[in-house]
């Protein structure tokens, strides 16, 4: 028989056995782990699986997460991405224990290089880039020793303390850990632990002119902040010996590296380096951009904290790396969108509707309820009028036989008002129908409907005189092929030149009230949310997701 433990013990992912195994033998009382992004630019749906792991295990088990920023290269990082960045993760609905940051220890990481010079594990290179990949090796061939690597204990630790007074430009000298050139594994060739960058840095300023690289301090700040579990991408499974070599020789605090695989998303690119070029080059309106897969650009956009920690949650943590469908992460926010969005009516192609026999001038108010999911939301007020916009798609001259909106002789239920029936429509010149006139039935007025008349058709619609002109952006995916980066050329050719549309629609008046960011489901047209461009002179409304998933019908 299995016990109600034993179930939950099996729903684990490997990372939560672990934890439970230290915390169960009593290796840990508590566990520490980190989100250490590198502010270089905006987070990413791919971070946020990072994200929702780290904080969610210590949700999960006793202990806490620290926020660390890997602030080690001058070059490209800057205080926008730093607030960025802690916007993102509040947003998603999480709070670090502590705010670190890598340039907090690089008093203490250039002592560690000191130790390890004074050991003779590490010296300083004066071989250039090119020189020392061209020692390095193969990974079937060994590497060769550098000409410096002998040098006196004496003479690196002088040469050092010139790199770090500013006494030779960028690139002239490195400093290597003294390992092994013929180790199996090719990080472990003498790496470099420092470089010279002569760059203002976005928190110690013009202080230091060396820097040290991720490997040497990534590990040694996990340490500094007695990190039980220092969880990484895949990528970075080679990287863990030289994280245990380092800890080793330095003689701190022992944390441990784990890695998981990483979720590539399809139709999409996350390599900060490429989303930085599509904003650079101006194929996005920027890093928020509603197309880009950043956590900036999906709030935008409008999905939910909800949604995007929904999806983490049900890819689920694995030692594979796969490429998931996006449908799964619009799958999710349609699932949390539809419980809990309002219903407001918008006509997107418009087509006049005049209704002959209700009295000019006069305005008439409707009622409909604001979500069929949640009635706590009560109803809302809908002006009805003569004149009515309804979709173009909504009538058919010629009708099929199971077309079940307006047609000539037709009836239909106009969504919270009555039921009308097409008389007659009139085209211009070009055959076009312009407008359609139909006549309401009295007393069939939903909710006070004494008529006995069933019809199949409910349309939404929008009173003329009481429309708000809105800009509606419908987007779609940002590339046309699952996974650009795997294709020939470059990745930026296979960008969707239809992920955009820009058209007017018509919206009743409750949308004057729309917040921003706050999301709507526009009846029978899709999810879409208030984005921050809105003026008091012009809404415009983004479009999250559609109420299906019609890209598999197009695609096939």
């Amino acid at each position: 028989m299995i016990t109600e433990e034993k179930k939950e013990e099996k729903s684990l992912n490997f990372i939560e056995e672990i934890i439970d195994t230290d915390l169960q033998s009593g290796k840990y009382t508590r566990i520490i782990t980190r989100f250490p992004p590198e502010p270089n630019g905006y987070l990413h749906i791919g971070h946020a699986t990072s994200i929702c792991l780290n904080f969610g295990l210590t949700k999960k088990f006793p202990g806490y997460t620290n926020l660390r920023f890997d602030d080690t290269n001058p070059v490209t990082e800057d205080t926008e991405f730093v607030e960025n960045i802690k916007n993102d993760i509040r947003w998603l609905g999480f709070e670090w224990e502590n705010e670190h940051y890598a340039s907090d220890y690089f008093d203490v990481l250039y002592g560690y290089a000191i130790k390890l010079i004074n050991e003779g594990l590490a010296y300083v290179d004066d071989s250039t880039s090119e020189e020392i990949a061209t020692l390095k090796g193969t990974p079937t061939e060994p590497g060769k020793d550098s000409p410096y690597r002998n040098r006196s204990v004496e003479e690196n630790l002088a040469l050092f303390e010139q790199m770090k007074n500013g006494a030779f430009p960028d690139g002239s000298r490195t400093l290597r850990a003294r390992i092994d050139m013929a180790h199996i594994n090719m990080l472990m060739r003498d790496p470099i632990l420092y470089r010279i960058k002569h760059a203002h840095h976005h928190r110690t300023g013009d202080k230091w002119c060396i820097y040290p690289m991720y490997d040497f301090a990534h590990g040694q700040s996990d340490a500094i902040e007695t990190v039980t579990h220092s969880i990484c991408t895949l990528e970075f499974a080679p990287h863990r010996e030289l994280y245990d070599w380092l800890i080793e020789k330095l003689g701190i605090y022992t944390s441990h590296q784990y890695e998981f695989a990483r979720r590539n998303l399809n139709y999409t690119v996350t390599s900060k380096r490429k989303l930085l070029q599509l904003v650079q080059e101006g194929h996005v309106s920027g890093w928020d951009d509603p197309r880009m897969p950043t956590i900036s650009g999906m709030r935008r956009r409008g999905y939910t904290a909800f949604s995007i920690r929904d999806f983490c949650d049900r890819i689920g943590i694995a030692k594979r790396e796969n490429i998931v469908d996006v449908g799964l992460l619009e799958f999710c926010v349609r699932e949390d969108l539809n419980k809990q969005a309002l219903r407001r009516m918008v006509v997107l192609d418009p087509l006049k509707v005049v209704i002959t026999n209700f009295p000019e001038g006069v305005t008439e108010m409707c009622h409909s309820e604001n979500n069929p999911e949640d009635i706590s939301t009560g109803n809302r007020d809908i002006p009805f009028s003569r004149e009515i916009f309804i979709e173009k798609e909504d009538f058919m001259e010629t009708p099929s036989k199971k077309y079940f909106r307006l047609a000539p002789g037709k009836m239909v239920r106009l969504k919270g008002a009555y039921i009308i029936q097409c008389d007659d429509f009139v085209k211009d010149e070009n055959g076009e129908i312009t407008e359609v006139r139909c006549t309401y039935i009295e007393n069939s007025k939903s909710g006070q409907d004494t008529t006995g008349i069933n019809v199949k058709g409910t349309l939404h619609w929008v009173s003329v005189a009481h429309a708000l002109e809105v800009e509606v952006r419908l987007y779609d995916r940002l590339f046309s092929v699952e996974d650009p980066s795997s294709e020939d050329g470059d990745f930026k050719d296979y960008l969707n030149a239809d992920s955009l549309h820009i058209i007017t629609g018509y919206a009743e008046p409750a949308l004057l009230e729309a917040s921003e960011g706050e999301s709507f489901q526009f009846l029978r047209k899709g999810y879409f949310a208030k984005d921050p461009d809105s003026t008091a002179e012009k809404l415009v409304f983004n479009r999250t997701a559609t109420l299906r998933d019609n890209w598999a019908k197009t695609a096939n």
